[in-house]
């Protein structure tokens, strides 16, 4: 029986699990998994950058009046937009001519497809969640702009999509800098309230070994108060006040030694390009120049955004 035709096979099978691989990506983190239930997981479709709409001041015409008193109409600049690079991602699935002869027939096919896809989706995944904590310059500058960048160790220098944070203390996240973790729940709190205006308040941190330990042991079993919402998901979740408080440190854990991130959910913002999400870069034939083998490569194109860099926080252990 002769083999079917591989590239078709690959090229179809990515192409109709492209976005079983999306959610699976997303499912495999807990900050993609609360963005993707608050909406926060949005494509674009195209430009040289990924522009990130905010205001940044309130209205100046805005004030009291009495009867006839003129009201101000003076053009009020109070829109901008925060500018990120398009970073990109990928992951090759190859099958060298030997294993199409032996793997022969269809179903034989589809069966090596579905471990190689297996192996490249998790691959994938954890490229982009380790990815999603930092600063955008590993790699030659080419990951993500993640939270390392987003609420880094010094709020107040560098430039952050675009805009200095030297100028424009809007866009200066907060930090919580402490010796060591005695004093955790104080911290947070002075942290969390740091991060809050009204409504607008912190719904998910990210913890590390450290902190995660720190926290726990400094509840009575009574307080140990689950998410049924984030912990049903598979992530290790507490509650602080009303925020989730995941884990992610362990084995293959991402979150920096000593940090836990305390976000507003409701201003980060995961933003995938629609024609480039876990999809195949090239339904053709990839053809090895000098081996028997051919590939397909799943692909990814986009970056972390936000809309509010001062609505979230970073705590920092030194010790």
């Amino acid at each position: 029986m002769s083999f079917p035709n591989i590239s078709d096979i690959l090229a179809t099978t990515i192409e109709s699990r492209s976005k079983k691989i999306a959610d699976n990506v997303t499912d495999n983190n807990a900050i993609l998994k609360k963005l993707s239930m608050k909406g926060k997981i949005q494509t674009f479709s195209g430009g040289h950058q990924i522009l990130q709409e905010m205001s940044f001041a309130e209205n100046a015409n805005g004030g009291w009046y009495s009867g006839y008193d003129i009201l101000p109409v003076a053009v009020s600049d109070v829109i901008t937009a925060a500018e990120y690079d398009i970073k990109q991602a990928a992951v090759p699935v190859v099958i060298s001519g030997l294993e199409q002869l032996q793997n022969a027939g269809k179903e034989r096919m589809i069966d090596l497809m579905e471990a190689r896809l297996n192996v490249a989706e998790s691959t994938l995944a954890n490229i982009i969640s380790a990815a999603l904590y930092s600063d955008g310059t590993g790699s030659g500058g080419k990951e993500i702009t993640g939270l390392n960048a987003a609420v880094p160790l010094d709020p107040t220098t560098g430039t952050y999509g675009g805009i200095d944070r030297a100028t424009w203390t809007f866009w200066r996240s907060q930090l919580k800098d402490v010796a060591n973790t005695t004093t955790l729940q104080a911290d947070m709190n002075e942290l969390w309230s740091e991060c809050t205006r009204g409504a607008d308040r912190p719904d998910l941190i990210m913890c590390d070994n450290t902190v995660w330990q720190a926290y726990l042991a400094s509840l009575q079993a009574l307080q140990r108060f689950t998410s049924p919402e984030v912990g049903n998901l598979g992530f290790p979740s507490l509650k602080f006040i009303d925020a989730d408080v995941c884990l992610d440190g362990g084995i293959g854990g991402n979150c920096p030694t000593g940090t836990a991130f305390m976000l507003n959910c409701d201003y980060l913002h995961y933003r995938p390009h629609a024609q480039r999400n876990m999809v195949p870069l090239s339904p053709n034939r990839r053809y090895s120049v000098n081996q028997d083998a051919e590939v397909q490569i799943i692909a990814w194109a986009g970056n972390l955004t936000t809309s509010g860099a001062q609505f979230q926080g970073r705590l920092d252990v030194n010790a």
